[in-house]
Protein backbone atom coordinates (compact mmCIF):
# COMPACT_ATOMS: atom_id res chain seq x y z
CA UNK A 1 0.00 0.00 0.00
CA UNK A 2 1.22 3.65 -1.54
CA UNK A 3 1.92 6.46 1.51
CA UNK A 4 3.91 9.04 2.36
CA UNK A 5 5.51 10.22 5.26
CA UNK A 6 6.40 13.92 5.86
CA UNK A 7 8.88 15.12 8.13
CA UNK A 8 9.05 18.36 9.77
CA UNK A 9 12.26 18.23 11.62
CA UNK A 10 14.07 16.59 8.52
CA UNK A 11 12.09 18.93 6.02
CA UNK A 12 11.64 15.22 3.76
CA UNK A 13 9.24 13.66 2.06
CA UNK A 14 9.13 10.02 1.97
CA UNK A 15 7.12 7.62 -0.46
CA UNK A 16 6.54 4.35 0.82
CA UNK A 17 5.31 1.01 -0.56
CA UNK A 18 4.20 -0.88 2.60
CA UNK A 19 7.00 -0.51 4.45
CA UNK A 20 9.78 -0.23 1.95
CA UNK A 21 10.81 3.43 1.06
CA UNK A 22 10.96 4.23 -3.08
CA UNK A 23 11.54 7.81 -3.22
CA UNK A 24 12.48 10.57 -0.81
CA UNK A 25 12.68 14.22 -1.63
CA UNK A 26 13.15 17.77 0.20
CA UNK A 27 10.33 19.98 0.82
CA UNK A 28 9.44 22.97 2.83
CA UNK A 29 6.64 23.60 5.42
CA UNK A 30 5.45 26.67 6.81
CA UNK A 31 8.20 28.95 8.46
CA UNK A 32 5.87 29.79 11.36
CA UNK A 33 5.90 26.27 11.85
CA UNK A 34 2.94 23.85 12.94
CA UNK A 35 -0.76 24.90 13.86
CA UNK A 36 -4.28 23.75 12.73
CA UNK A 37 -5.84 27.37 13.09
CA UNK A 38 -7.40 28.78 9.85
CA UNK A 39 -4.75 32.09 8.79
CA UNK A 40 -1.84 30.76 10.83
CA UNK A 41 -0.01 30.27 8.26
CA UNK A 42 1.08 26.57 9.90
CA UNK A 43 1.60 23.30 8.44
CA UNK A 44 -1.07 21.00 10.47
CA UNK A 45 0.55 17.31 11.46
CA UNK A 46 -1.01 14.42 11.71
CA UNK A 47 -3.09 11.68 9.02
CA UNK A 48 -4.19 13.04 6.25
CA UNK A 49 -5.28 11.84 2.62
CA UNK A 50 -5.11 13.10 -0.76
CA UNK A 51 -8.50 14.44 -1.87
CA UNK A 52 -7.91 15.26 -5.05
CA UNK A 53 -4.90 15.86 -8.06
CA UNK A 54 -5.00 19.00 -9.84
CA UNK A 55 -2.73 20.07 -13.10
CA UNK A 56 -2.13 16.39 -14.42
CA UNK A 57 -1.73 17.71 -17.62
CA UNK A 58 -0.24 21.07 -17.04
CA UNK A 59 3.08 21.85 -18.73
CA UNK A 60 6.22 22.59 -15.67
CA UNK A 61 5.99 25.81 -13.86
CA UNK A 62 2.33 26.32 -14.49
CA UNK A 63 1.23 28.97 -11.81
CA UNK A 64 -2.36 27.80 -10.16
CA UNK A 65 -4.84 30.45 -8.39
CA UNK A 66 -7.51 28.67 -6.30
CA UNK A 67 -6.46 25.59 -8.57
CA UNK A 68 -7.05 27.18 -11.97
CA UNK A 69 -4.09 27.29 -14.03
CA UNK A 70 -3.49 30.91 -14.83
CA UNK A 71 0.42 30.68 -17.15
CA UNK A 72 3.71 29.83 -17.12
CA UNK A 73 6.11 31.28 -14.30
CA UNK A 74 8.55 32.67 -15.65
CA UNK A 75 12.03 31.10 -14.12
CA UNK A 76 14.11 34.54 -14.18
CA UNK A 77 11.30 36.12 -11.70
CA UNK A 78 12.94 36.05 -8.72
CA UNK A 79 9.47 37.25 -6.87
CA UNK A 80 9.20 35.92 -2.81
CA UNK A 81 5.49 35.61 -3.39
CA UNK A 82 4.17 31.83 -2.27
CA UNK A 83 3.55 30.46 -5.78
CA UNK A 84 1.46 27.42 -6.24
CA UNK A 85 3.35 25.69 -9.37
CA UNK A 86 3.45 22.37 -11.33
CA UNK A 87 0.84 20.46 -9.90
CA UNK A 88 -1.52 20.55 -6.74
CA UNK A 89 -1.87 17.52 -4.74
CA UNK A 90 -5.21 18.83 -2.29
CA UNK A 91 -4.75 17.10 1.53
CA UNK A 92 -8.16 16.39 3.63
CA UNK A 93 -7.73 16.07 7.31
CA UNK A 94 -8.43 13.09 9.07
CA UNK A 95 -7.52 13.51 12.70
CA UNK A 96 -10.14 15.83 14.34
CA UNK A 97 -7.61 18.48 15.33
CA UNK A 98 -6.60 18.79 11.25
CA UNK A 99 -10.65 18.38 10.34
CA UNK A 100 -10.25 21.92 8.70
CA UNK A 101 -7.25 21.20 6.37
CA UNK A 102 -9.48 21.25 3.26
CA UNK A 103 -10.84 24.16 3.64
CA UNK A 104 -7.71 25.49 4.61
CA UNK A 105 -6.34 25.08 1.21
CA UNK A 106 -3.32 22.76 2.53
CA UNK A 107 -1.65 21.07 -0.73
CA UNK A 108 1.81 19.74 -1.20
CA UNK A 109 2.55 21.47 -5.02
CA UNK A 110 5.76 22.84 -6.62
CA UNK A 111 7.15 25.90 -5.88
CA UNK A 112 9.36 28.96 -7.35
CA UNK A 113 11.42 28.57 -4.20
CA UNK A 114 13.36 25.84 -4.73
CA UNK A 115 16.15 27.62 -3.43
CA UNK A 116 14.60 27.05 0.26
CA UNK A 117 13.62 23.69 -0.02
CA UNK A 118 15.07 21.68 3.18
CA UNK A 119 14.16 24.42 5.47
CA UNK A 120 10.86 25.81 6.61
CA UNK A 121 9.51 28.79 3.88
CA UNK A 122 5.94 28.26 3.49
CA UNK A 123 2.63 30.06 3.98
CA UNK A 124 1.65 26.21 5.41
CA UNK A 125 1.49 24.03 2.72
CA UNK A 126 4.02 21.88 1.49
CA UNK A 127 6.73 22.53 -1.28
CA UNK A 128 8.54 20.69 -3.73
CA UNK A 129 10.69 20.74 -6.57
CA UNK A 130 8.85 21.13 -9.78
CA UNK A 131 10.58 18.00 -11.14
CA UNK A 132 9.84 16.22 -7.87
CA UNK A 133 5.97 17.33 -7.44
CA UNK A 134 5.50 15.90 -11.26
CA UNK A 135 7.54 12.39 -9.64
CA UNK A 136 4.84 11.69 -7.03
CA UNK A 137 2.26 13.07 -8.40
CA UNK A 138 2.45 10.22 -11.27
CA UNK A 139 3.16 7.59 -8.11
CA UNK A 140 0.81 8.47 -5.61
CA UNK A 141 -3.55 8.37 -6.49
CA UNK A 142 -6.58 9.55 -4.64
CA UNK A 143 -6.90 8.40 -1.32
CA UNK A 144 -3.50 7.91 -0.59
CA UNK A 145 -2.64 8.09 3.30
CA UNK A 146 -0.11 11.07 4.35
CA UNK A 147 1.07 11.34 8.16
CA UNK A 148 2.94 14.78 8.87
CA UNK A 149 5.25 14.24 11.74
CA UNK A 150 5.30 16.84 14.26
CA UNK A 151 8.65 19.05 14.79
CA UNK A 152 10.31 17.31 17.85
CA UNK A 153 13.93 19.07 17.68
CA UNK A 154 14.06 22.08 18.78
CA UNK A 155 16.22 24.40 15.60
CA UNK A 156 14.54 28.14 15.53
CA UNK A 157 15.51 30.95 17.70
CA UNK A 158 12.94 33.47 17.86
CA UNK A 159 13.84 37.19 18.25
CA UNK A 160 10.39 39.30 19.01
CA UNK A 161 11.01 42.63 19.18
CA UNK A 162 8.24 45.50 20.07
CA UNK A 163 8.08 48.47 17.03
CA UNK A 164 7.20 51.64 18.76
CA UNK A 165 10.11 53.02 21.17
CA UNK A 166 12.34 50.70 19.78
CA UNK A 167 12.66 49.83 16.09
CA UNK A 168 11.12 53.41 15.77
CA UNK A 169 11.37 56.71 18.06
CA UNK A 170 7.77 57.01 17.72
CA UNK A 171 4.34 55.58 18.88
CA UNK A 172 2.30 55.64 15.63
CA UNK A 173 -1.30 55.87 17.68
CA UNK A 174 0.14 58.98 18.77
CA UNK A 175 1.28 60.35 15.96
CA UNK A 176 -2.42 59.72 14.80
CA UNK A 177 -3.59 61.59 17.20
CA UNK A 178 -1.44 64.55 16.44
CA UNK A 179 -3.05 64.53 13.16
CA UNK A 180 -6.04 64.97 14.30
CA UNK A 181 -5.52 68.15 16.40
CA UNK A 182 -3.20 69.17 19.27
CA UNK A 183 -6.09 68.52 22.15
CA UNK A 184 -6.50 65.18 20.83
CA UNK A 185 -2.82 64.58 20.80
CA UNK A 186 -2.14 65.90 24.23
CA UNK A 187 -4.98 63.10 25.08
CA UNK A 188 -3.86 59.89 23.36
CA UNK A 189 -0.40 60.59 24.67
CA UNK A 190 -1.32 60.59 28.16
CA UNK A 191 -3.05 57.53 27.60
CA UNK A 192 -0.45 55.96 25.62
CA UNK A 193 2.36 56.60 28.58
CA UNK A 194 -0.50 55.45 31.34
CA UNK A 195 -0.83 52.19 29.30
CA UNK A 196 3.10 51.83 29.11
CA UNK A 197 3.89 52.38 32.42
CA UNK A 198 1.38 50.26 33.83
CA UNK A 199 -1.06 52.49 35.21
CA UNK A 200 -4.27 52.15 33.18
CA UNK A 201 -5.19 48.43 31.75
CA UNK A 202 -4.02 48.41 28.01
CA UNK A 203 -7.43 47.01 26.83
CA UNK A 204 -9.39 49.88 28.31
CA UNK A 205 -6.50 52.36 26.86
CA UNK A 206 -7.12 50.70 24.15
CA UNK A 207 -10.55 51.45 23.11
CA UNK A 208 -10.55 54.99 24.45
CA UNK A 209 -7.92 56.23 22.38
CA UNK A 210 -9.60 54.79 19.28
CA UNK A 211 -12.58 56.21 19.67
CA UNK A 212 -11.20 59.49 20.21
CA UNK A 213 -9.26 59.72 16.98
CA UNK A 214 -11.34 56.86 14.26
CA UNK A 215 -7.44 57.55 11.86
CA UNK A 216 -8.79 57.25 8.43
CA UNK A 217 -6.84 55.47 5.82
CA UNK A 218 -5.07 58.36 4.24
CA UNK A 219 -3.81 59.61 8.05
CA UNK A 220 -2.31 55.66 8.37
CA UNK A 221 -0.34 56.15 5.57
CA UNK A 222 1.32 59.20 6.72
CA UNK A 223 1.86 57.66 10.13
CA UNK A 224 3.41 54.52 7.96
CA UNK A 225 6.08 56.77 5.99
CA UNK A 226 7.04 58.26 9.63
CA UNK A 227 7.97 55.08 11.05
CA UNK A 228 10.11 55.04 7.38
CA UNK A 229 11.45 57.83 8.76
CA UNK A 230 12.16 57.20 12.86
CA UNK A 231 14.24 54.19 12.91
CA UNK A 232 16.05 54.24 16.06
CA UNK A 233 20.30 54.30 15.37
CA UNK A 234 21.56 50.34 15.27
CA UNK A 235 18.32 48.63 14.72
CA UNK A 236 19.83 47.55 11.36
CA UNK A 237 23.26 46.39 12.37
CA UNK A 238 21.42 44.23 15.15
CA UNK A 239 18.85 42.39 12.91
CA UNK A 240 21.81 41.42 10.51
CA UNK A 241 23.94 40.46 13.39
CA UNK A 242 20.77 38.49 14.85
CA UNK A 243 20.01 36.77 11.55
CA UNK A 244 23.50 36.01 11.11
CA UNK A 245 23.79 34.07 14.44
CA UNK A 246 20.42 31.83 13.34
CA UNK A 247 17.40 34.17 15.12
CA UNK A 248 13.98 34.83 13.02
CA UNK A 249 13.33 38.36 13.67
CA UNK A 250 9.25 39.05 14.28
CA UNK A 251 7.66 42.09 15.12
CA UNK A 252 5.43 41.83 18.28
CA UNK A 253 3.55 45.16 18.93
CA UNK A 254 0.70 46.98 20.26
CA UNK A 255 0.58 49.47 17.07
CA UNK A 256 -1.34 48.69 13.87
CA UNK A 257 -0.21 46.07 11.36
CA UNK A 258 -0.75 48.24 8.19
CA UNK A 259 1.05 51.30 9.89
CA UNK A 260 4.07 49.26 10.96
CA UNK A 261 3.96 46.94 7.53
CA UNK A 262 6.08 49.76 5.60
CA UNK A 263 8.92 49.22 7.96
CA UNK A 264 8.72 45.72 8.38
CA UNK A 265 9.40 45.54 4.61
CA UNK A 266 12.12 47.93 4.74
CA UNK A 267 13.96 45.80 7.78
CA UNK A 268 13.48 42.58 5.90
CA UNK A 269 11.19 41.16 8.56
CA UNK A 270 8.31 38.85 7.53
CA UNK A 271 6.55 38.70 10.49
CA UNK A 272 4.07 41.12 11.87
CA UNK A 273 2.34 40.33 14.71
CA UNK A 274 0.17 43.56 15.27
CA UNK A 275 -3.28 44.95 15.56
CA UNK A 276 -5.65 44.83 12.43
CA UNK A 277 -6.91 48.34 11.18
CA UNK A 278 -9.93 48.30 9.37
CA UNK A 279 -11.06 51.24 6.48
CA UNK A 280 -14.34 50.95 4.37
CA UNK A 281 -14.28 51.50 0.35
CA UNK A 282 -13.73 55.25 1.03
CA UNK A 283 -10.89 55.00 3.24
CA UNK A 284 -12.72 56.06 6.37
CA UNK A 285 -12.46 54.34 9.70
CA UNK A 286 -14.38 51.14 9.99
CA UNK A 287 -12.85 49.46 13.60
CA UNK A 288 -9.70 47.54 14.41
CA UNK A 289 -9.12 43.89 16.11
CA UNK A 290 -10.89 44.76 19.13
CA UNK A 291 -10.00 40.31 19.92
CA UNK A 292 -6.34 40.47 18.69
CA UNK A 293 -4.15 39.69 21.38
CA UNK A 294 -2.02 42.66 21.57
CA UNK A 295 -4.74 44.89 22.92
CA UNK A 296 -4.81 43.74 25.98
CA UNK A 297 -2.14 42.69 29.10
CA UNK A 298 -0.57 39.81 28.51
CA UNK A 299 -1.16 39.32 25.45
CA UNK A 300 2.11 39.33 24.03
CA UNK A 301 2.15 36.46 25.92
CA UNK A 302 -0.10 34.54 23.72
CA UNK A 303 1.69 34.95 20.79
CA UNK A 304 4.89 34.19 22.13
CA UNK A 305 3.20 31.04 23.73
CA UNK A 306 1.80 30.07 20.28
CA UNK A 307 4.95 30.88 18.25
CA UNK A 308 6.77 28.35 21.03
CA UNK A 309 4.28 25.59 20.28
CA UNK A 310 4.56 26.00 17.01
CA UNK A 311 8.24 26.03 16.09
CA UNK A 312 9.42 24.37 19.46
CA UNK A 313 12.42 26.85 19.73
CA UNK A 314 15.94 26.66 21.00
CA UNK A 315 15.95 30.15 22.40
CA UNK A 316 13.58 33.08 22.66
CA UNK A 317 14.56 36.61 23.02
CA UNK A 318 12.15 39.64 23.55
CA UNK A 319 13.18 43.52 22.97
CA UNK A 320 10.99 46.05 24.14
CA UNK A 321 10.13 49.51 26.19
CA UNK A 322 6.70 49.02 27.88
CA UNK A 323 4.83 46.71 30.58
CA UNK A 324 3.53 44.70 28.27
CA UNK A 325 6.76 43.94 27.15
CA UNK A 326 8.31 43.42 30.79
CA UNK A 327 5.07 40.70 31.06
CA UNK A 328 6.86 38.44 28.40
CA UNK A 329 9.44 37.66 30.65
CA UNK A 330 7.61 34.62 32.01
CA UNK A 331 7.48 33.04 28.57
CA UNK A 332 11.01 34.26 26.91
CA UNK A 333 14.53 33.25 27.80
CA UNK A 334 15.91 36.50 28.02
CA UNK A 335 14.17 40.14 28.00
CA UNK A 336 15.70 42.92 27.24
CA UNK A 337 14.39 46.41 28.14
CA UNK A 338 15.23 49.26 26.05
CA UNK A 339 15.17 52.77 26.87
CA UNK A 340 16.95 54.76 23.82
CA UNK A 341 13.90 55.95 23.32
CA UNK A 342 11.59 56.26 26.49
CA UNK A 343 13.28 55.15 29.59
CA UNK A 344 10.52 53.67 31.85
CA UNK A 345 11.31 52.87 35.35
CA UNK A 346 9.29 49.63 35.98
CA UNK A 347 10.43 48.62 32.79
CA UNK A 348 14.67 49.36 33.99
CA UNK A 349 13.88 47.89 37.20
CA UNK A 350 12.16 44.74 36.35
CA UNK A 351 13.62 43.60 32.73
CA UNK A 352 16.47 41.44 32.83
CA UNK A 353 18.90 43.60 31.15
CA UNK A 354 18.72 46.68 30.08
CA UNK A 355 19.97 48.65 26.94
CA UNK A 356 19.86 52.65 25.50
CA UNK A 357 21.70 52.25 22.66
CA UNK A 358 21.73 49.26 20.04
CA UNK A 359 25.42 50.25 19.83
CA UNK A 360 27.12 46.88 18.14
CA UNK A 361 30.25 47.31 20.60
CA UNK A 362 27.48 46.67 23.35
CA UNK A 363 28.16 43.52 25.87
CA UNK A 364 24.14 42.63 25.38
CA UNK A 365 25.17 41.47 21.72
CA UNK A 366 26.52 38.68 23.34
CA UNK A 367 23.40 37.27 23.82
CA UNK A 368 22.46 36.44 20.51
CA UNK A 369 25.65 34.47 20.47
CA UNK A 370 25.09 32.30 23.21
Amino acid sequence: MTHIIISLDEQTLELFENEAPIASYKISSGLKGMGFEDGSLRTPTGRFAISSKIGADAAPYTRFQARVPIGIWDTSDSSDDDMILTRILQLDGLDAENANTLSRYIYIHGTNREDLLGQPASHGCIRMANADIIELFEKVQTGTEVNIKPITIPKAKLLFIDCDSTLSSIEGIDELARLADPQTFAEVEALTNAAMNGEVPLNEVFRRRMEIIRPDKKNADLVGEEYLKTIVPGVVELLSFARQQGWLPIILSGGFAPLIQPLADHLRIEHVEAVPLFFDAEGSYAGYGEDYPTTRNLGKNEIIRDWKNATLPAKVIMIGDGISDLETQTDVDVMIGFGGVIARDKVKAGAQHWITSFDSDSSFYDIFSS
